[in-house]
C-alpha cells in the first residue's frame, strides 16, 4: 500500500490548532472520526497514549507518528499534521515536532501497518520536503508535495 494512497485532502489539518502531545492526538483523531474512519474516538485515543506510554513517537527533524493497534478502524487511516510553530512530542532529538502522521491499523494488520510506517521514514528523509512540508499554508498545498515527491 503507497503511502499517497491513504492521503487525501480531507485527512490533513493544517495548521494544527493544538499546543500539547494529548491535544495533537485527539485533534487529529477528530480528524478521522470526521471522514467516518474510526469508531470511537476516546478508545482510539486511548490506544494510542497506550503506545506512547511505551516510549515517544517522536523521532527526529521535527517528525512525529503517533500510531497504534486497535479495533476501533477497519482499514488503515491516517492523518497528517503540520504545527508551523511545533509541539513538545518528547521526540528522541528534544526538539519540537512540526509534522504528525498519526496512524492506526486494525490489531490483524500488521503488515501494511509497517509498510507505511515504512514509507513515512523514507519520505521524511528528506529535509527539504520536511521544510516544504512544515511551511505549507493549506492541506491542499501538502497533498501537492506528497503527489510531487
Amino acid at each position: 500500500m503507497a503511502l499517497l494512497d491513504l492521503i487525501t485532502e480531507e485527512i490533513i489539518k493544517v495548521p494544527l490548532e493544538s499546543v500539547t502531545k494529548t491535544d495533537v492526538i485527539r485533534e487529529l483523531v477528530e480528524v478521522l472520526v470526521k471522514v467516518g474512519k474510526i469508531k470511537d474516538a476516546d478508545k482510539a485515543c486511548d490506544a494510542i497514549m497506550k503506545r506512547e506510554s511505551l516510549g515517544s513517537t517522536g523521532l527526529e527533524k521535527g517528525i512525529a507518528v503517533p500510531h497504534a493497534k486497535t479495533d476501533q478502524v477497519k482499514s488503515l487511516p491516517l492523518a497528517v499534521g503540520i504545527s508551523p510553530r511545533g509541539v513538545d512530542f518528547q521526540a528522541v532529538d528534544g526538539q519540537p515536532s512540526k509534522l504528525f502522521f498519526l496512524m492506526l491499523a486494525a490489531p490483524d494488520q500488521s503488515g501494511p501497518h509497517l509498510e507505511a510506517l515504512a514509507e513515512i521514514a523514507r519520505v521524511t528523509r528528506s529535509d527539504m520536503f520536511c521544510r516544504m512540508l512544515a511551511s505549507s499554508g493549506s492541506a491542499k498545498e501538502v497533498l501537492g508535495l506528497f503527489q510531487e515527491d
